[in-house]
């Protein structure tokens, strides 16, 4: 007999076993001989010829075969089965059948996922695998999709309890089984068909279950649209149902990711683009838009977002919901979890009560608070996600109106000191499997999606000033008005009614916990995007002066030159932040040369720019574009700057700007382009327009030429740039592209940039500012085709 199958999530996969398996099978015919019978009927699943089901045994043959190998009469069970569930069956004794069935199931699941099962005989096969081998379950999914055969014209009904049994197994099959739930997503019609077994409350959280399971292996993106009476389904949710709903939710609106990373590069995206273009709109796209039809499903959310833990489900009702989730695998860890926090909790209670001769509470009256709490914490979280995706989406505009209208933003901000950024208790949550410092953990995730949220919703969008409370907004007004500027008009149309109330707006709440952030800490990189984000945009010196004001500059100074941070995602979004906080700014000049007052820090300051250019690019280029401005300005407080300085004075020298150029040009390639690193190429070019401006840019060309040539390979570098300026004109000037961007950042009119691109791909070898005019002939390399390798 063969080994033992693996379970599903070894080493041992499914087409290894399937090769094994026809390798050993010599075809059937007749009786089949015991020792390949399950062999036979694996290769039966595979190929959907010969032996697939109980039902082709005899029930003698069966008893006697168990006998010996320990099948816990799971194939007696299933042929019982089949002859029960026949259309004109009362399912009465279908159901009691499956009440054997599932525990016989559930206790290994059990064990399978909380790691506790044993090492196996070779001759000992689980129940889960013979359950499926011998045809299970296909059998379940005819009995539970009954309901939509018609006889006379009335249509099958089964109880919602069976409907559970049989989900129950099913999931407990897919769990230990590899293979199984794959199977499922390809059946198009069962996975359409689990939605409608959501309508009943009985069965929605092991339906749900189910549903997300085979949606994240499913190979095609399932359509909403094909959901029977979908905005009728989800209308009907309650709160409760609706927050679950959301997990699977984030698999139906998010584009697939193949996991490939030559898709990420900007050439596979433009391809994909434009492949898209003629097929039309996503799965993903189609499933987003018919969510924003459904009447108030916006404004729903939000409510789940910003419910209070009070307000949440009542500890009857609660407890009801908790009960149920222990039956299901995967939240039963987590309610283990809880009911751990809970008796530890209880535990510090009754020390501190007996120390100050107090009575304490017992466990059961402190176990709800706890399990509420992260109960709250598991919800908002998949809603989060959701709405994140939607302010992402096509549909982005319509989405922020309603987010500000239905006051997220301020309902998130009364939130954020007792749930979002709550002080942790020492017995702070750990799922099964991971640590507290692991980002898998609720709370960390919460934050973490807290900070794309607002990344999102502040992202070159006149609603991020919601994240700011009356008093802010009147502060920014003030700023302008003494520096004598005008008032920005964003700042103007905000609606005060919809924006944060309290002593502190979101985005100062965020300032606060950034700066008390530890310097090892994972929410860094995400803080730095979310304030980063709120600077995008159109530079506005309010904006920058309020959280200089703020201590926002010292703080990612601390953190870049005195704390000496490692982590390059930490220090590519400082760089970055710090980019947007000192663009055009001469306060905030003023501020960096009074932190970085010697020379040795500047030194270091130097060498984590140099470090990465990827990294720091955006920072050389705002400084680069700030120094340009600053030397046009006539102005005593700018000349005093650009006096003293040390960062501008380095950037200033045509040395420091050359090596600048040449780095950047040399550590991207037009096939290694990404979202990530095609700054770098901008950033290049921004140094050459305003050498143009200057009337210098044959010198930084001449000059390019002379650093090929010492190092030996003349043509590499400026052959390599030449394709990646005939790249850019594809890509930004494709009529999908938003060319706003550029000029936003850098203040140069985007006819400026294409006519500095247009110059330097001049074919004519006499033209002074033409690329060709300083690629000697023998090392001319311009002409390759985007695609080589």
């Amino acid at each position: 007999m063969a080994a033992a199958p693996a379970a599903a999530g070894s080493g041992a996969g499914r087409g290894r076993r399937a090769a094994a398996t026809v390798a050993a099978w010599g075809g059937w015919g007749g009786r089949p001989r015991p020792g390949n019978i399950l062999l036979q009927l694996r290769q039966g699943q595979l190929t959907g010829r010969g032996l697939v089901r109980a039902v082709q045994f005899t029930e003698t043959f069966l008893t006697e075969r168990d006998k010996q190998s320990k099948w816990s009469g799971i194939p007696q069970l299933l042929l019982k089965l089949y002859a029960s569930s026949h259309l004109h069956s009362d399912f009465i004794e279908c159901q009691n059948i499956l009440k054997e069935i599932s525990p016989l199931l559930s206790m290994e699941a059990m064990a399978f996922v909380t790691e506790e099962r044993k090492l196996t005989q070779e001759t000992t096969y689980p129940n889960t695998y013979i359950f499926d081998l011998f045809g299970g379950v296909d059998l379940l999914v005819e009995i539970l999709m009954r309901p939509t055969i018609s006889i006379r014209g009335q249509k099958l009904k089964i109880s919602d309890e069976m409907s559970k049994d049989c989900l129950s197994i099913l999931y407990n099959t897919c769990v230990c089984t590899e293979g199984v739930t794959k199977r499922l997503a390809e059946k198009n019609d069962f996975v359409i068909f689990l939605f409608t077994l959501m309508t009943s409350k009985k069965t929605f959280l092991q339906t749900a279950t189910l549903i997300e399971d085979i949606l994240g292996v499913k190979k095609e993106m399932i359509r909403l649209d094909e959901v029977p009476n979908l905005s009728s389904l989800v209308s009907n949710f309650d709160q409760q149902q609706l927050a679950n709903f959301c997990r699977i939710l984030a698999v139906t609106i998010s584009e697939m990711d193949t996991g490939n990373d030559d898709k990420h590069t900007l050439l596979a995206k433009n391809a994909q683009q434009k492949k898209s273009l003629s097929l039309g709109p996503s799965a993903a796209e189609i499933n987003q838009a018919a969510l924003l039809s459904i009447p108030g499903f916006v404004e729903r959310l939000c409510k789940l977002a910003t419910r209070k833990v009070s307000e949440s489900t009542g500890t009857a009702s609660f407890l009801q919901e908790l009960e149920e989730w222990y039956t299901w695998l995967d939240n039963a860890l987590v309610l283990d979890a809880l009911m751990r926090v809970a008796n530890e909790e209880s535990e510090h209670n009754q020390g501190a009560s007996e120390e100050n001769g107090l009575p304490h509470t017992s466990t059961r009256t402190q176990l709800p608070q706890s399990m509420k709490i992260m109960h709250e914490i598991m919800y908002k979280l998949e809603v989060l996600y959701v709405l994140c995706v939607l302010l992402m989406g096509r549909q982005r505009n319509q989405v922020h109106r309603m987010i500000a209208e239905f006051k997220l933003i301020p309902g998130l901000n009364n939130l954020f000191d007792k749930l979002i950024w709550r002080k942790h208790s020492a017995s702070a949550l750990v799922l099964h499997g991971h640590n507290q410092n692991c980002d898998c953990s609720p709370d960390i995730t919460l934050k973490i999606q807290f900070l794309r949220l607002l990344q999102s919703f502040s992202d070159h969008h006149e609603n991020k000033y919601l994240l700011l409370n009356n008093q802010e907004l009147n502060e920014l007004s003030a700023i302008s008005l003494k520096a004598n500027i005008p008032e920005v008009e964003a700042v103007l149309n905000t609606d005060r009614s919809l924006v944060c109330d309290g002593k502190r707006g979101l985005l100062t709440r965020l300032l606060q916990v950034m700066k008390k952030e530890p310097a090892e800490s994972s929410f860094r990189f995400w803080q730095a995007r979310a304030v980063e984000s709120f600077l995008r945009g159109t530079t506005s010196y309010a904006d920058q002066m309020f959280l200089l004001k703020r201590g926002l500059l010292e703080h990612i100074l601390y953190c870049i030159v005195d704390s000496e941070c490692k982590s390059r995602d930490v220090l590519q979004s400082y760089f970055d932040l710090l980019g947007e906080l000192m663009k055009f700014n001469v306060d905030a000049f003023k501020r960096f040369n009074k932190y970085i007052n010697t020379d040795a820090k500047f030194q270091v300051f130097l060498k984590q720019i140099n470090s990465s250019l990827v990294d720091s690019n955006m920072l050389v280029r705002c400084v680069t574009l700030s120094l340009d401005r600053f030397e046009n300005q006539v102005d005593m407080k700018v000349a005093e700057v650009l006096s003293e300085c040390r960062l501008l004075a380095y950037i200033s020298q045509v040395p420091t700007q050359m090596s600048f150029l040449f780095r950047l040009i040399n550590i991207i390639h037009v096939q290694t382009l990404t979202q990530e690193n095609v700054s770098c190429l901008n950033t290049s070019l921004v140094i050459l327009m305003l050498a143009r401006r200057k009337e210098r840019l044959p010198l930084y060309l001449r000059l390019l030429q002379r650093m090929e040539h010492s190092k030996k390979y003349p043509g590499f570098l400026l052959n390599n740039f030449h394709n990646l300026l005939r790249f850019w004109q594809q890509h930004y000037l494709h009529k999908d592209k938003d060319s706003t961007c550029l000029e936003n950042s850098s203040c140069i009119s985007f006819s400026y940039w294409k006519e500095t691109v247009s110059i330097l791909l001049n074919p004519d070898r006499q033209s002074p500012s033409a690329l060709v005019s300083y690629i000697e002939e023998p090392y001319m390399d311009i002409d390759r085709d985007f695609t080589e390798e």
